[in-house]
């Protein structure tokens, strides 16, 4: 082989190297644009994603096959939904843009319930985390929490004492989970346990998830005083595992969008019920 022939087959090889990084680089972009606009949306259909980024069905759906085994989102028929369903939980990115205003109201509401100088345990939720954005106007106040978006948010305020439960990292919940967080809950004890679920029957919460649902339990029999704090989408609902019984909980907090057909069922079987006004 020539000099030039040399040279010639390193550029094509460094050529298709390039080519391929390249290609990999485009496809991670459009799967990461594909999942926000199903979080935005809720529910796509697969012909609208191919239509929408100018790919095949085919594409689409080893595109959507990727973005599930990372727990993004979940493939339906004909389509893809980051909503929730009673045997899978939406994805940290969809939860935190949902029922916004309704989850600031009960946070409102749930910060009023505790004492200044007081502990209060917050689980991964995203109603626990908009409890974590007033908590300081009952500050001083030790938390304990599993969330990592709710460490950052209270990291850098001086009133607030902060112990972060350890555990295995999930990226889907941006939590820590399993055995060593379980763990480290069992070691503490709170006045306050503030928790939400994915959803609430008559008697019962409930979440999709089984690690969940250990932690969440493990911060129950911790804390002093168990607020349960969940929007009105939640009520009416069940899904896979039982968390705990309603009447193991000393508050319910709900906000006033819920109907209030379902929120007289809730007063029906639970004494305390509050709600908290938009």
């Amino acid at each position: 082989m020539t000099v030039k022939s040399r040279i010639r087959a390193v550029q094509e090889k460094v050529g298709a190297q390039v080519n391929a990084r390249q290609h990999i680089s485009g496809r991670s972009a459009r799967r990461q644009e594909m999942a926000e606009h199903i979080v935005r949306q809720g529910s796509v259909s697969v012909t609208e994603l191919a239509e929408s980024f100018a790919v095949s069905v085919m594409t689409v759906h080893r595109d959507l096959d990727e973005l599930e085994r990372q727990g993004m989102v979940r493939k339906v028929r004909g389509g893809v939904t980051a909503q929730a369903s009673n045997v899978w939980e939406s994805n940290i990115a969809y939860r935190l843009k949902a029922h916004i205003a309704e989850k600031d109201a009960i946070a409102r509401l749930v910060a009023g319930l505790i004492e200044p100088g007081s502990s209060v345990m917050l689980d991964d939720s995203t109603t626990a985390l908009a409890v974590a954005g007033h908590l300081a106007e009952a500050a001083p106040l030790t938390v304990v929490t599993n969330f990592l978006e709710a460490i950052r948010l209270l990291a850098g305020n001086p009133d607030i004492r902060l112990i972060a439960l350890g555990g295995e990292y999930h990226a889907t919940h941006d939590s820590f989970l399993g055995l060593g967080c379980v763990e480290a809950v069992d070691a503490v004890s709170t006045d306050v346990v503030v928790v939400s679920t994915s959803a609430v029957s008559d008697q019962y919460a409930f979440h999709q998830e089984q690690e969940i649902v250990l932690v969440k339990r493990a911060m129950l029999r911790s804390g002093g005083r168990r607020i349960l704090a969940v929007d009105g989408s939640k009520l009416a609902r069940v899904a896979l595992h039982r968390v705990a019984p309603l009447a193991d909980f000393d508050v319910i907090v709900v906000d006033s969008n819920a109907p209030h057909e379902l929120l007289q069922r809730l007063r029906d079987h639970h004494a305390n019920v509050q709600v908290a006004q938009l």
